[in-house]
């Protein structure tokens, strides 16, 4: 602590992000990244876009992102998008500290799920916004009517909710969308393209309604850094009036170049989310071989819990043979395991492990 501390500061309870280890030979299953290189397209662009001499650094790069918005636009052609929907930003997670910002800090609580992104709780510390969290069943569901006819200043959760994967289907996000008309509901979608439907075609029937959601994952761009939000256009313009009083250029060059052409190689897009739930399903059937009990999950990721073995010592055992999982020490959740997809021969050399522990 230090007397130059704002009075915030004190009481902040920081989001503990996945270890980024900096030993080599490792097989790193903890913080849900994709497994395979992106698209080769966005390499090319990102090349271009910096050309010979890298000129294009020395000047400020678009605040809107139209290209990129255009790339959006166009990806989801078949649900007819305008850029004032549409926000982009450095990362989904600054795209989410700015709607706790523009769109939370109300005096009615905040809600969401006891059992989800840890980051929430931060935002909330951060921007001095009071929450309630509202109990996931004992299987991890979201349960839509635990939210219905409670008073709020909004409501967010993931789908599918992190750290389970499990997913809500499209009619129970409208029932939890359309029984709060006067308060906005996030869709978090980090992970939905992993076998989740997305909320997006919601937006145009729901002024309350915005979806969050981010290139790390099914585009192989965690280093990139570029997420986008997608909903009404006051919800929109109350993002980007927020935006442009802190930083007004939140995506450089190279990320606008390269996140448009991720958003354009549908055919890698495609061919790249189904070897991951292949991988995912795959892995789920050998570790119930195993003993395991495994969160049935429609993201890049499992959480699984061995009865007869903590889960903690696991992790620690796994770390011995040079492999990383996710280990979470909050209350419910301290019994699992979340283990990101790697590549078939990363989640094999995963099993082999377990097996050498568990018997």
């Amino acid at each position: 602590m230090s007397q130059f501390w704002s009075a915030v500061v004190h009481g902040l309870k920081p989001y503990s992000p996945g270890e980024q280890p900096r030993l080599t030979q490792l097989i790193k299953l903890n913080t849900n990244e994709n497994p395979y290189p992106p698209s080769p397209q966005v390499v090319a662009a990102i090349r271009a876009a910096l050309g010979e001499e890298g000129a294009i650094l020395a000047r400020y790069p678009d605040p809107v992102g139209d290209k990129l918005k255009a790339a959006i636009i166009r990806f989801y052609a078949p649900r007819p998008l305008r850029p004032q929907q549409i926000f982009v930003g450095n990362s989904s997670d600054e795209v989410l500290s700015t709607v706790f910002q523009a769109l939370f800090r109300h005096s009615r609580p905040l809600l969401f799920p006891d059992v989800t992104y840890s980051f929430y709780p931060s935002y909330c510390g951060l921007y001095d916004i009071t929450y309630e969290q509202v109990p996931v069943d004992e299987d991890f569901s979201i349960r839509v009517e635990d939210y219905q006819g409670k008073a709020n200043g909004g409501i967010i959760f993931p789908n599918p909710n992190a750290p389970s994967g499990r997913a809500l289907p499209i009619s129970d996000i409208e029932r939890i969308v359309s029984a709060h008309p006067q308060s906005v509901v996030v869709v978090d979608e980090a992970y939905v393209d992993f076998g989740a439907d997305t909320a997006i075609g919601l937006t145009h029937r729901y002024p309350n309604l915005l979806v969050v959601q981010t290139l790390s994952k099914s585009r192989a761009l965690a280093g990139l850094r570029v997420g986008f939000a997608v909903g009404h256009p006051d919800l929109i313009e109350a993002l980007e009036r927020v935006k442009n009083c802190f930083n007004s250029y939140l995506l450089d060059h190279l990320a606008l170049a390269g996140a448009a052409a991720a958003l354009d190689d549908v055919a890698w897009f495609e061919q790249n989310r189904q070897k991951i739930i292949m991988s995912r399903e795959d892995l789920s059937v050998r570790l119930g071989e195993l003993g395991f009990q495994v969160i049935p999950s429609q993201a890049n990721f499992i959480f699984a819990h061995h009865p007869d073995h903590a889960a903690e010592t696991l992790a620690q055992q796994l770390r011995e043979r040079r492999i990383i999982v996710r280990h979470f020490k909050q209350p419910r959740i301290d019994g699992y395991l979340r283990i990101s997809i790697g590549t078939p021969e990363e989640c094999a050399a995963l099993v082999d492990a377990l097996q050498q522990i568990v018997g």
